[in-house]
């Protein structure tokens, strides 16, 4: 069974425009973006809509449950394998995002999953997702 403990995670930049959702991850809490305008929810944190370019965005707690849009299990080149995946959020938008804590063979597209953390190289708080059970 491969975990993120396994492996290094990069430390991501942390910029004034993603602060918060940094922030936020510490504490436990996953962010996505929703615009005030278009009512569209979307997701890598950023300031402006990129559905309909608003700066009027506020930052909304997502459920952090979603189900395996996308994935692949890096097993060559690599100390530790680690599957990287999309998961669509229940709220509707995709995130790039790793799977862990599980037997990759088993995956499969569709699977239902729930939002982990793990620490980064630097403490920073990085969402990740496991398998749901049931």
């Amino acid at each position: 069974m491969t975990t993120a403990e396994e492996r290094t995670i990069a430390s991501p930049p942390v910029n004034p425009e993603n602060e918060r959702y940094f922030q936020a991850a510490k504490e436990g809490v996953l962010l996505v973006g929703k615009c005030n305008d278009c009512s569209e929810y979307h997701f890598y944190p950023r300031l402006i809509c990129p559905h309909c370019n608003s700066d009027r965005t506020d930052w909304v707690p997502a459920k952090g449950t979603g189900v395996i849009y996308s994935y692949s299990t890096m097993r060559r080149g690599v100390r530790v394998p680690y599957t990287i995946a999309y998961v669509t959020l229940d709220e509707g938008v995709s995130m790039m995002t790793n799977i862990i804590d599980c037997d990759p063979d088993s995956l499969k597209i569709g699977d239902k999953v729930k939002l982990v953390f793990k620490s980064a190289e630097d403490g920073t708080a990085i969402p990740m997702f496991t398998p749901a059970k049931g």
